[in-house]
């Protein structure tokens, strides 16, 4: 009898394209700036996607609007996260510790990932990054290969 063994990776799907955006904006202005140039809709989710790290847990905010009518689903999140009052051990009782978590540790120039999810097989995303671009304090927005990416686990949410 063969043995099958299932791998991780059958479960998870690559049929979403990944955007990196660089900008100086607040995450809720990024999200209506977006919002205005795509004409989405993006709207805070009040859950935060979390990551544990030896040092403690980090939560990182994040928009999202589902298109029902295209069955795509949009996400803004924020790339880095910063976990204060970390497990770390110090040696001061009030010496407080921030550090800086990323979600995707490959790419920490990109303050924001926008997660496009459900896109067919001819998803044009040059037209997305040039309207991104037009946006006022965004610095560049590229699109991010997800074959090779070692934090992929990161993007599932």
């Amino acid at each position: 009898m063969a043995i099958h063994k299932i791998q991780i990776n059958d479960f998870v799907s690559d049929d979403y394209e990944l955007i990196a955006i660089h900008s100086s904006l607040e995450d809720y202005k990024l999200a209506y700036s977006l919002n205005v140039v795509l004409g989405i809709q993006l709207s805070k989710n009040l859950s935060y996607v979390e990551i544990a790290i030896p040092e403690g847990k980090s939560a990182f905010s994040n928009y999202i609007f589902d298109d029902k009518k295209n069955d795509i689903v949009w996400t803004l999140i924020e790339n880095k996260a910063t976990i204060i009052n970390s497990n770390k051990q110090t040696s001061s009782l009030f010496e407080q510790i921030d550090i800086t978590v990323f979600l995707l540790p490959e790419f920490k120039k990109a303050d924001y990932l926008l997660k496009i999810e459900n896109i067919d097989y001819g998803f044009e995303s040059e037209s997305i990054i040039e309207k991104i671009q037009e946006i006022k304090n965004v610095t560049t927005a590229y699109t991010i290969d997800i074959t090779n990416l070692k934090s992929k686990n990161n993007l599932i949410f």
